[in-house]
């Protein structure tokens, strides 16, 4: 685990919660480990941490702007880590199951990407400070069981 992301998100915490307990750094290194957005029920599995304190310590990070929370399929949010801690990204989203992979585009595709979005949000007067892409379509597990 990444020491620095640690030290990030406890100067981030102690602005307005004070503390960067044992569960909540658990609950980060389960968030980097896994790769991708995770729902509720995944971080309890992987953390070992009792679902109220999940619960009670993804709202402090979320607060914090450390977490975010993502739309899921059907009414499963999913969870990861802000882009400043772990860089930018994009998904691919299973309509099926709802899984979630983060993708990483090349460096060039992802500028040429951020332009096309500016020009396009300049004909509508509107600025664009940052973007995400969701990609949907069906994971390989669901395509190999005819989802």
């Amino acid at each position: 685990m990444r020491t620095d992301v640690h030290d990030a998100i406890a100067a981030r915490i102690k602005t307005t919660d004070g503390r960067y307990t044992q569960s909540r750094r658990r609950l980060v290194e389960v968030l980097v480990a896994a790769l991708q957005p995770l729902t509720v029920e995944e971080i309890v599995e992987h953390s070992r941490l009792p679902l109220s304190s999940v619960y009670r310590n993804l709202a402090v990070l979320e607060e914090s702007g450390l977490v975010h929370r993502l739309a899921g399929h059907g009414d499963f949010a999913r969870f990861e880590l802000a882009e400043e801690l772990v860089g930018h990204h994009d998904h691919l989203v299973c309509a099926s199951c709802g899984a979630m992979i983060d993708i990483a585009f090349p460096a060039a595709l992802e500028a040429e990407l951020g332009r096309a979005l500016a020009r396009l949000a300049r004909r509508k007067g509107f600025q664009v400070g940052s973007h995400r892409v969701d990609a949907i379509g069906r994971c390989p597990e669901c395509v190999s069981v005819g989802r």
